[in-house]
């Protein structure tokens, strides 16, 4: 017997029934399953303008090549960001040629308000939060600290399909919100995501640089009727970055039970808590309060990570680590040493085994062996 990390479920046949719709109507590209699902997403989370792309990651190069544009931001340009993430997010900042500047981490494994604070200068044009595990920290002290200073806010939610605050979906506040429909996350498909704006205009112009500058995309055109619809315009360079049916369909269904997979999530995440609570070997990661956590993830930190880690592997435990300190990373070494929070979870942290197919049994296995094995 094993326990991965990550297992998703898929709705096999109700995902089969909306792929095959596309494949019988032959429209299996950019049309009306993406535009369905985007209406769908709205109408779940609350958020005034959707837009469906082919990954988070790309969704985030958008947020800032978007407002790097529409403001005249230059090279010289600061964007405030974690050094605790997947590579992507800091990627994201290099693609639209702002820099990256490394705020720490607090107890949520999020941006401490207090580090991004003494980092704010007049080249600070932007702020990018990620939502750890699901989990939003101190994101109200940072969304009032960038309309402060007048610093756009992009929420890398990218693990946040289906966190609420106080019964809100998050993302509704953020200048751009960026979420993550990738084949392990809460809402998977093979990869897509979704960019969010609060303003229609960026949501009009990033549908163009989607679809490589192009004023009319091609569902747009085969719908119109007359003569001239293969007319169209190209108004700047862009990129192929929307999403397809395909993976839209599949996220139609899936969708549709992403509030009750959460749920199983978080009851997971109690059990875990349950075996951890007054053992000072292990510290559960904490959820911020009035955060009902979409649980993408649960995090403990222990003094012998590695250790563990090799004997998890050993008895048929495969945990994870999310993330190594970027600044570790050669090319982002430059802030080496800058975030010692971050440096010291980056050595300590584990992502316990958390999906959809476990069982409280399952629990039980991983949460005895930490504590056999945590030091």
């Amino acid at each position: 017997m094993t326990v991965q990390l990550f297992v998703p479920s898929f709705r096999i046949e109700e995902c089969l029934s909306e792929i095959r719709e596309c494949l019988e109507k032959g429209w299996t590209g950019l049309g009306f399953k993406t535009a369905e699902f985007e209406t769908a997403w709205k109408d779940y989370t609350g958020i005034p303008h959707a837009h469906f792309l082919n990954s988070n990651t790309v969704g985030l190069h958008l947020a800032f090549q978007l407002f790097k544009s529409k403001y005249g931001w230059t090279s010289e340009d600061e964007v405030i960001t974690t050094p605790l993430t997947f590579v992507s997010t800091n990627h994201a900042i290099l693609y639209a040629g702002l820099k990256p500047v490394f705020a720490d981490v607090d107890e949520y494994l999020c941006l401490d308000p207090e580090s991004v604070a003494k980092l704010i200068t007049d080249k600070t044009k932007a702020l990018i939060f990620v939502g750890m595990g699901g989990n939003v920290g101190r994101y109200q002290k940072i969304l009032e600290l960038c309309r402060a200073h007048d610093i756009k806010l992009v929420l890398d939610a990218a693990h946040m399909a289906g966190t609420r605050v106080d019964g809100k979906h998050v993302g509704s506040d953020a200048d751009a919100s960026v979420f993550s429909f990738q084949a392990v996350k809460n809402l998977p498909t093979a990869d897509s995501g979704m960019i969010c704006f609060k303003e229609a205009e960026d949501d009009e112009r990033v549908r163009k640089l989607t679809w490589l500058g192009i004023n009319k995309d091609t569902y747009a055109r085969t719908a119109a009727q007359g003569a001239y619809k293969w007319m169209y315009d190209v108004e700047e360079v862009g990129y192929k970055f929307h999403g397809n049916s395909i993976m839209a369909a599949m996220a139609i269904v899936q969708l549709k039970y992403l509030d009750i997979d959460n749920s199983f999530r978080r009851q997971l995440a109690v059990w875990y808590r349950q075996h951890f609570d007054g053992h000072n070997r292990v510290t559960v990661v904490p959820t911020a309060k009035g955060c009902e956590s979409a649980q993408h993830l649960l995090q403990i930190r222990v003094k012998n990570r590695d250790m563990l880690m090799l004997a998890l592997n050993e008895h048929g435990v495969y945990p994870g680590v999310h993330y190594r300190d970027n600044t570790d990373y050669r090319m982002y070494a430059f802030a080496a040493g800058t975030c010692p929070n971050a440096a010291a979870a980056s050595q300590e942290i584990i992502s316990l085994p958390l999906h959809l197919r476990m069982r409280k049994a399952d629990v039980d296995l991983v949460s005895e062996l930490v504590l056999k094995y945590a030091q």
